[in-house]
């Protein structure tokens, strides 16, 4: 006999796993279905975002930026260092002991919050009366019944037609996280074919350790989708670092060998160029997880891209059947999935859970950080919307002087008439965590005034917050 819930989870990346607890605590009795796998076949609930994504990129990018900083700036603070050494090994342990805390931690909340979890492949059966069963498959195979679904099964790295991941010599997200584990080195040359957010911070990290890296974009404009000004100012930090970006390319064979990757591709003024590499790694998006979820058997509606076709309540086609993350429309981040995991969770306990997709931010935690909220420059100028902009640099900034960090800066675009926030985009120090005061005044429709008359700790990087904000009224105090 199955076992009956209120609610099945199928799939426990932050999507997935979010929704489960929230589910819970509203008094639900819940389950909650994962297939990941450790090294060591046990379960490592989080899905892409914990295991090959946000959480272990975050580790390595910490750890790459610490031996940039002993490398080439530990010196202007007086101190010296001899015969600096990477040890990537160790360097992929701390990252793979980072990602086991948050596995673990998971696995704590789950039992905290008595969400019983299953560990296997969770698919779709047969609607049965007041509901769906759910098959699931792995060491121990079992079918649960369900009276409300919510699919949370994420995404997976987009292939190159004809040249398919081998996670040994081309990389997806995955297999970059993991160059050196078994070598202990850097790559000495790095070949990397997108310029989004992966590619940037992959490129970063063994850039910093010492690979030559060449970035090959498809598109003629760079980070076509956050502020240009702020895409400029990113460019020429990158430029200045090291890192090689070709933009408008045309990617055509690539081989893979004994010797590593060979890219033959025509640059943007239609040359043919040839790019010879230890390591490529390909990041040109993500595809939607829907394969082996057996929706066929329910009837239920996928898109053209494969993705789960909602609406704006992230309904299904189906009743009772409720999808949330990078298997349905919108941006494929992680507190996205968490946003829409919690207002569905709600919605099944009958309260109003709501989410605003204009108010989503955006990250990127290269060096520079770069991070962004509402609408671009751009944005407001083809929409014809009359604007008011400021800005205001950290090299203005007295705490980014002692860091020893200033460059970028803060930009604010408010309503020529309301003065009301539209958009707030940063490029600088920590502007993961600054983005959050704009994403707070933007979900209360404050003014820039508003910011601006708000005190801010000195010294603190916010400050530049304050001043962008009075940069948009031109009254900023400190440049």
């Amino acid at each position: 006999m199955s076992k009956s819930f209120d609610v099945i989870v199928i799939g426990a990346g932050p999507g997935g796993y979010i929704a489960a607890i929230r589910a819970a605590q509203l008094g639900l009795n819940v389950a909650c279905i994962d297939e990941w796998k450790n090294e060591k076949g046990g379960p490592a609930p989080g899905g892409t975002c914990t295991n090959v994504g946000c959480i272990p990129s975050k580790a390595l990018l910490q750890s790459s930026e610490h031996f940039e900083q002993a490398a080439h700036h530990f010196g202007e603070h007086g101190i010296s260092l001899k015969d600096l050494k990477m040890d990537v090994k160790k360097m992929i342990a701390r990252k793979d002991g980072v990602v086991k805390q948050n596995n673990d931690g998971i696995l704590y909340l789950f039992k905290k919050n008595k969400v019983s979890f299953f560990h296997g492949k969770g698919s779709f059966v047969k609607a049965v009366d007041g509901g769906y069963e759910i098959a699931v498959t792995g060491d121990k195979s079992e079918t649960l019944t369900g009276k409300q679904i919510i699919v949370a099964t994420g995404s997976s790295a987009r292939q190159l037609p004809g040249a398919p991941f081998d996670e040994e010599n081309i990389l997806s997200n995955d297999g970059a996280l993991r160059i050196g584990k078994t070598s202990g080195a850097a790559p000495k040359k790095l070949g990397v074919i997108g310029s989004g957010v992966i590619g940037l911070e992959m490129g970063s990290v063994w850039r910093r350790l010492g690979a030559e890296v060449t970035i090959l974009e498809g598109l003629p404009t760079f980070l076509g989708a956050a502020d240009e000004q702020v895409a400029k100012e990113a460019k020429k930090a990158f430029d200045k670092q090291g890192l090689k970006i070709e933009l408008g390319v045309k990617v055509g064979e690539i081989k893979s060998g004994k010797k590593g990757v060979t890219v033959a591709y025509t640059n943007a003024k239609g040359e043919a160029q040839t790019l010879e590499v230890d390591k490529l790694i390909v990041s040109i998006g993500r595809v939607p997880n829907t394969q082996g979820l057996n929706a066929e058997a329910v009837g239920l509606k996928l898109g053209e891209r494969g993705d789960i076709v909602v609406d704006d309540q992230c309904r299904t086609s189906l009743p009772g059947v409720w999808a949330v993350g990078d298997v349905v429309r919108g941006p494929m981040l992680a507190h996205k999935a968490e946003e829409e995991a919690v207002a569905v969770a709600e919605r099944i306990a009958g309260q109003h859970g709501h989410v605003d997709f204009a108010l989503i931010p955006w990250v990127i935690y290269t060096s520079p950080e770069i991070a962004w909220v509402g609408k671009t420059e751009q944005q407001l100028k083809e929409q014809g919307v009359a604007y008011k902009a400021g800005s205001f640099p950290f090299m203005a900034n007295g705490r980014a002087r002692a860091l020893g960090d200033t460059t970028g800066f803060v930009k604010f675009l408010a309503d020529a008439k309301t003065d009301e926030i539209l958009g707030v985009h940063i490029i600088g120090p920590y502007a993961s965590e600054l983005i959050a005061e704009a994403c707070v005044a933007m979900a209360f429709r404050a003014s820039s005034e508003d910011i601006a008359r708000i005190c801010h700790a000195h010294p603190s990087l916010s400050e530049s917050t304050k001043e962008a904000a009075l940069a948009v009224d031109k009254r900023t105090l400190n440049f």
